[in-house]
Parts: C-alpha cells; structure tokens; sequence
C-alpha cells in the first residue's frame, strides 16, 4: 500500500487542488501536522476528514505498509525523515507525491510581496525609507543590471534583475500607505499591463503590422493620442516626457529620436556656439544615432577598455 503526500502551493488560492489531489484526498484516510493549513475548512466543507497528528515518520511508513494513507503537505526535512523510516524496512511502502497545486509563472512576486510588507513594519531601517530616500538605490540598481548586460555575466543579471525589481516593489509598498493619492504594486502591474495591451493592438486587437517598423510607428501614434488625451485635447510636443536627469549622452539621443520622429531638424537653435564643447559633442551625437549607434553605450565600451588598461598597469 501507499503512503500519498499531497503537496500544495501557499501562492494558490485554498481550495483549488488538482482533480488527482482531490481524489485521493477524498478516498483518505488523511492526516496532517498543520492545524492551520490553509485548505483544511475547504477539505471539511467537501466532507473531507482530515485528522491532525504529531507527524512520526516511522509511524507512517508502518501503517502505509498495510493500507493506504494520505500525507497532507510535508516539507523537505519531513520527506527526508519519511524516506529515511521507508529504507529502513524490510518491505517498505511505495512513496507518491501527488502535487494538489501549481504555483503559475509569477508566483513568486507574491512572496516579494509579502516579504516586503514584513520588513515595512518589522525593520526600523525599512521603515523610515521614503520615494526620496530610495531614489539613488533605483538608480545605481538600474546601472548594475546594465554593466552585468555589457560584461554578458547572466548570472548577475539575475541577481541585480532581483535587485531591481525590490525597488519597484518597495516604491510601492511605501506609496500605498499614502492616505489621498496611494496606489500598490496590484495598482503598478495593472497600469503597465493596460498600457502594454493598449500599445499592441496588432496583438490584442485586430491591427494589422508588416513588420517591428510599423510596430514602432503605431506605438508613437498611440503615445500622441494618450498624450493629448491627458492635455485635454493639446497634443504637446514629441520630447514631452522625456528624462532631462538622465545622462547627457544618452538625453541628446533621446531628444534626437523623437525630433527625427517628429520631423524637426536637428539644428542647434541660435546662441549655441557651433565650435562649443556641447555643440562637437552633440553633433557626435547625432552621427552616432545616423550611423545606428548609441552613443551611451559606444563610450561605456572604450571607458571600459582604458578601465582595464589602467588596472594592467603596475602601480
């Protein structure tokens, strides 16, 4: 006979178990070491019994070995224990794990989630942190996943990738304790997903696109309408919105992108010294973006070619 060990996921919704998990619940007998788990008034209202015990490894490999008996959830340490009281007979009862309950692509947010509410209360230094106060870890955040971009490590990624993510997670977490204008990370997800589906109607809709060109023309069309949408009708202009704080490269390009798209020229306006510093540098800039390059990116890669040259150098 079996000793079955129904497992569930705590990012599920209580209750909804496979249709495996239910069926071998049903038929029982089912024992648990949890007399919180979360799906045991679900399991009582199907008629379900569900007898909660100290769990005793050695017990239930014994009784699994002349009838049939049903584990509910058991960590990895209790597997262990089970498995080690099953080799340890001589006719040991075979061992199902019957998984009632999938975590879905993205559950894990739900643990940063509530991770984070804890440590809003709990720890005195995440307790005090404000939008301002958190501001330079968003940006040098944001600047670790690009070097670990440029140097190709995928493993830092990962990691600073989490990092990252803790930053919007913890914006969030402090603006939805706003009284007036709060909003939570459900509030962040469901604004960026409504904007994503609004922005891809050859996805989501019945638009038609030949190819990712057209895909950028509808996308800027869109941003137009949304933008006059929010000035009562007034269009605005193409370098609306965009981040004067970031690099001044990086700014230069970004104006030139959406002049371009815009159809305005490129020319400096009147005052600006054309032999200037910032003009050579803008005009670098500009050829930069005619040639397909970014050139952000162009200079991190040689500053990090004379970086490792100056460290190659014996001091």
């Amino acid at each position: 006979m079996p000793l079955i060990v129904v497992t569930t996921s705590p990012r599920v919704a209580p209750g909804l178990l496979s249709r495996h998990a239910w069926r071998v619940l049903e038929e029982g007998p089912v024992r648990t070491g949890s007399a919180d788990h979360p799906h045991l008034p679900y399991l009582a209202e199907a008629g379900v019994e569900v007898e909660v015990v100290v769990p005793d490894p050695a017990a239930l490999v014994r009784e699994a070995g002349a009838a049939t008996v049903v584990w509910l959830e058991a960590d990895e340490a209790l597997m262990r224990s089970i498995g080690y009281a099953a080799v340890a007979l001589d006719d040991p009862p075979v061992i199902e794990v019957v998984p009632g309950s999938y975590d879905l692509p993205g559950a894990r947010l739900l643990d940063l989630v509530s991770v984070m509410d804890r440590l809003r209360v709990e720890c005195p230094w995440d307790a005090r942190q404000t939008h301002e106060s958190l501001a330079p870890y968003l940006i040098e955040e944001a600047y670790e996943v690009l070097e670990t971009i440029e140097e190709g490590d995928h493993a830092a990624l990962r990691e600073e990738l989490g990092d990252l993510l803790l930053q919007v997670a913890f914006h969030a977490r402090v603006a939805a304790e706003r009284p007036d204008d709060g909003f939570d990370v459900d509030d962040v997800a469901e604004g960026i997903v409504a904007k994503l589906v609004r922005r891809h109607p050859h996805v989501f809709a019945d638009t038609r696109v030949e190819g990712a060109g057209e895909v950028s023309a509808n996308w800027e069309t869109i941003k137009a309408a949304e933008r006059a949408a929010k000035n009562g009708g007034d269009p605005g202009s193409a370098v609306d919105g965009v981040p004067m704080g970031q690099p001044a490269l990086s700014l230069a390009a970004q104006l030139l992108r959406r002049a371009e798209r815009a159809g305005a020229p490129a020319a400096l306006p009147e005052g600006v010294p054309a032999d200037g510093l910032g003009a050579r540098l803008f005009e670098l800039v500009r050829q930069a973006g005619e040639a397909g390059l970014d050139p952000e990116a162009e200079l991190r890669a040689v500053a990090r070619a004379y970086r490792d040259q100056v460290r190659a150098q014996p001091l």
